[in-house]
């Protein structure tokens, strides 16, 4: 089992994980970012049912053994969620490196997953969030910070990871607005061990995101990034083009939704099938282009600065 900073960080080409994203990330994605060099993550819910989620763990379980490389799982713990107890019996059977736990607090599966050597890494995007999950014993905290894609948070990273390092000594996870080699090595500076990208990701030929998706990244900026809590119930960012598309009006999204997460397989999950999220990064993404090419690029910025 790969578990700790530097058994983990020994493993990668660059400081770097690719962030579990709804409608995104799939067992291509994954195994085409551990091949790259970074660690590679999806959400359990992209799995519409438990069946499909035992057969992408299968997948990607032995393709990163067979390279040696860390990968994430991640699941959310919000009491509205109704597949946790499934996804963690997965959990437990397929014995993922690292669990990234999201919406909720980790407390009632941190045992579990450490029992097996597994590292939990908690979600949060708040310093009172990170606290909690620091005093329930996770290994490392994703500081989620403004300007992410989805589910965000409110704090600058400038703040943020200085912050939580006062109190936590474990990993420090840093994600927010970071598509570039430059961002990463400068989340290192501000105190973080690995940087979660997403959005500049999301364009990879690998990734399961509509073409659509793709292409409206492409042409967006990051202006053209709504914040709002009137779809999920959590502030979370979103490309304005697909809340046009979808038929929102995104000067006026209305009040903040109830959270209901229920199945991912359910009807009521579809609803934001047609809705994309994006970071304020957006403008890092210019082409539809392999896993390995974005990788490289990272790499060679990141190498650049760190000189």
């Amino acid at each position: 089992m790969i578990q700790g900073y530097e058994a983990i960080r020994s493993r990668l080409r660059i400081p770097a994980i690719a962030a579990p994203m709804f409608l995104v990330s799939g067992p291509d994605m994954v195994l085409a970012a551990c091949r790259a060099g970074i660690v590679g993550s999806f959400p359990a819910n992209n799995a519409r049912t438990i069946a499909e989620l035992d057969g992408w763990m299968t997948q990607i379980a032995a393709g990163a053994e067979a390279m040696d490389m860390p990968w994430a799982i991640n699941i959310m713990v919000h009491r509205t969620y109704e597949r946790t107890a499934e996804e963690m019996e997965l959990v437990l059977k397929h014995k993922p490196p690292i669990v990234i736990t999201a919406l909720g607090s980790p407390k009632e599966i941190v045992g579990a997953i450490q029992g097996y050597g597994g590292m939990v890494f908690a979600d949060v995007n708040s310093i009172s969030y990170a606290r909690k999950a620091a005093e329930i014993g996770v290994d490392g905290l994703v500081l989620v910070s403004a300007g992410a894609g989805g589910h965000t948070g409110q704090l600058s990273a400038f703040a943020f990871v200085p912050a939580v390092r006062e109190f936590f000594k474990g990993i420090i996870v840093l994600g927010g607005a970071i598509g570039s080699g430059r961002a990463i090595r400068a989340a290192e500076t501000l105190g973080a061990d690995f940087a979660y990208l997403g959005t500049r990701l999301i364009a990879s030929e690998e990734s399961i995101a509509h073409p659509d998706y793709k292409q409206m990244l492409i042409d967006s900026s990051a202006d053209e990034i709504i914040l709002s809590a009137s779809l999920t119930g959590v502030p979370a960012n979103w490309l304005k083009g697909s809340l046009i598309a979808a038929g929102y009006d995104p000067a006026n999204m209305g009040p903040k939704a109830e959270i209901g997460l229920g199945r991912p397989e359910s009807e009521a999950a579809k609803r934001w099938r047609d809705v994309w999220s994006a970071g304020q990064g957006v403008g890092t993404v210019r082409m539809i282009e392999k896993m390995s090419a974005i990788v490289d690029e990272l790499a060679t910025e990141y190498e650049a600065v760190k000189a």
